[in-house]
């Protein structure tokens, strides 16, 4: 049985208190803005166990979200453009774009 991106977020940490996530470049300016709501909730929740586990999105962050992501990755690859979250870590992973800092805006703030 194939793991899906559904069953993959299932396990990933909750981001209940977190309003959105904030994708630096090296310099410290935003790139953009990871709303959890509908739509990118999904992609909040994996940014943000990557950046438990990795503290910025590197090449290695980016390489296991690829994993995360699941099927989703190889759509983004079909279509790019359509998935612009794993675009992101895909020039990250396979490109050599500069990885990214990041941070979170908690709901509170």
């Amino acid at each position: 049985m194939t793991t899906t991106f559904k069953d993959i977020l299932e396990t990933l940490p909750a981001t209940d208190g977190i309003a959105a996530i904030v994708l630096l470049d090296a310099a410290g300016e935003t790139l953009t803005r990871l709303e959890n709501k509908p739509g990118t909730a999904g992609s909040v929740r994996v940014y943000h166990a990557l950046i438990k586990k990795h503290s910025h999105i590197n090449r290695a962050a980016a390489l296991e979200g690829l994993q995360l992501y699941a099927e989703h990755t190889a759509d983004a690859r079909l279509h790019p453009g359509k998935h612009p979250n794993i675009d992101r870590l895909l020039a990250i992973a396979e490109d050599g774009a500069p990885g990214l800092r990041a941070r979170i805006v908690l709901a509170s703030d």
